[in-house]
């Protein structure tokens, strides 16, 4: 196949069903995703000890699922209300699953924490920030077209898993999370549970 096709010179690309300048809000919200997937992609490679086996399988499924959640998004206008979505709310309940085993593995939340600890969790926390970057973007294209909603439910809790997850990755490289030093105690576990499902 060729790599190069020359018929973005011109500053338009295609959807699944039309042509589209490449700052168009579908682009821009796929396109982070694909960004986030890379990131992702580097976490996996710190993801190389046995006991970091079931993050290993779960962000190898997330990195599917994100392909999944782009070609949600890569639907020209004229082809909405035609579409058979792939993300849906089974994939959603399901990360709230993993979030919920893995924030009942960490230790209680107390304080705001620093990114970083262990390369594997530093790696996630750029994921959830990405994430977080994708999200906005995502509900910026919602505002003015259909889509998913599923999707953009899938985008939100996996910012979330990526928090829990970098925590696990921590716990289990016996690393502590960093305190924000200037936090006060503003986290119980149920409000830390409660912030994971906002």
């Amino acid at each position: 196949m060729n790599i190069y096709t020359r018929k973005g010179d011109e500053g338009m690309t295609s959807l699944k069903g039309g042509r589209v300048p490449k700052d168009h809000l579908r682009v821009e919200a796929y396109g982070q995703l694909d960004e986030l997937n890379a990131f992702v992609g580097v976490a996996l490679t710190h993801c190389q000890d046995n006991v970091y086996t079931q993050l290993q399988e779960q962000l190898l499924e997330i990195q599917h699922e994100l392909f999944d959640c782009g070609s949600d998004l890569a639907f020209a206008e004229d082809k909405l209300g035609k579409v058979t979505y792939k993300v849906t709310e089974d994939l959603v309940q399901r990360l709230e699953q993993w979030i919920d085993e893995h924030n009942a593995a960490n230790e209680e939340l107390r304080r705001f924490i620093l990114p970083g600890g262990s390369a594997l969790a530093s790696a996630l926390h750029v994921c959830r920030t990405v994430c977080r970057r994708a999200e906005r973007h995502v509900v910026t294209l919602s505002r003015t077209e259909e889509i998913n909603p599923f999707a953009q439910q899938y985008v939100n809790r996996l910012s979330d898993y990526f928090f829990v997850a970098a925590r696990r990755a921590n716990g289990l490289a016996q690393v502590k999370d960093m305190e924000y030093v200037r936090s006060a105690v503003v986290f119980s576990r149920k409000e830390s549970k409660a912030k994971h499902e906002g």
